[in-house]
């Protein structure tokens, strides 16, 4: 008998909701993919687990009984995982974190200071990467927190009761430039002329905030060059070579230095909110024990990002 674990989770996804549909959308693959598993499932074991006929679906006797083992299993390998990861992080559990790149450069580091210093002596590993990599890491259980930038398109994708999230904190993308001799900015948002943009590539999440403000304010630009990364947007302004909206975060050395000055007022800037989300259906103990402390408002709030 070859069974894969996640038919089982797939199997307990279609008992609880008893629906296809539903349940493929809990496992975030197509209902026919799942439709798929299901039958899979159903061919190893030799037996019809699903009573097809019903609306809602219904499971058949044998499925019932199964039902039971299939929940058993799952339960027991996640114990055995979770006993793994504390034997690996020695004083408990890893646990681990996807982050957007400039948050985890430019926040991350402050927030576990700042819960160690509350008491919260965890273990950590950080992955550094592009939003969409970090949703995806989190629906299928790649990690086990998510640190980003809330986004309101991909928020209507993430089901809340499913994905919750925690207020984190506060910043803003500020327009920056390099400084002339007089620590004047080089470029003047304000003038007639046409400046030179350093920009997002098309999707990123914080390319669509700026978008949305040069439209509203008809900016005349030049788009120089793109990436999806604010640092390398950061260190092309520190170059010269354009306007950058970057994250508070991000340029706060640079800014202090004097290498990057603000070439905007308030009226530019773009507020961003920092969100900490995990997977409600993953019951690593203590993600339940982080969560329950932010909750409560430990490291939340007035981080002055």
């Amino acid at each position: 008998m070859n069974l894969e674990s996640k038919w089982l989770e797939d199997f307990s996804a279609l008992a609880a909701t008893r629906s296809f549909s539903q349940a493929a959308e809990r496992r975030f693959v197509t209902q026919p993919a799942f439709s798929r598993r299901i039958r899979s499932l159903e061919a190893a074991l030799g037996l019809t687990l699903v009573n097809r006929s019903r609306t809602p679906i219904e499971l058949t006797a044998a499925g019932q009984l199964f039902l039971v083992t299939a929940r058993t299993v799952v339960e027991q390998l996640g114990e055995v995982l979770r006993h793994l990861h504390h034997l690996e992080g020695g004083q408990g559990e890893v646990i681990q974190v996807a982050a957007a790149h400039s948050l985890a450069l430019g926040f991350f580091p402050r927030w576990i200071a700042q819960l160690r210093n509350e008491g919260m002596n965890i273990a950590t590993r950080l992955v550094a990467t592009n939003v969409g990599d970090a949703v995806h890491a989190l629906r299928e259980g790649g990690c086990d927190l998510m640190l980003a930038f809330y986004d309101p398109d991909s928020a209507m994708q993430m089901d809340p009761e499913i994905f919750p999230s925690l207020h984190l904190g506060q910043t803003e993308m500020l327009p920056v430039c390099a400084a002339d001799a007089d620590r004047k900015p080089l470029f003047d948002l304000e003038g007639e002329a046409s400046v030179p943009l350093l920009a997002y590539s098309a999707g990123a999440f914080l390319g669509r905030s700026v978008n949305q403000l040069l439209r509203q304010r008809a900016l005349r630009f030049t788009t120089v060059y793109e990436t999806a990364m604010a640092d390398s947007l950061k260190s092309m302004a520190l170059e010269g070579l354009g306007i950058a909206w970057v994250p508070r975060l991000s340029v706060r050395a640079e800014l202090e230095r004097g290498e990057l000055v603000i070439c905007g007022g308030p009226q530019w800037h773009v507020p961003l909110e920092i969100r900490l989300y995990r997977c409600a259906l993953v019951r690593k103990a203590n993600v339940r024990l982080l969560w329950r402390k932010l909750e409560s408002g430990v490291a939340q709030g007035g981080t002055g990002a």
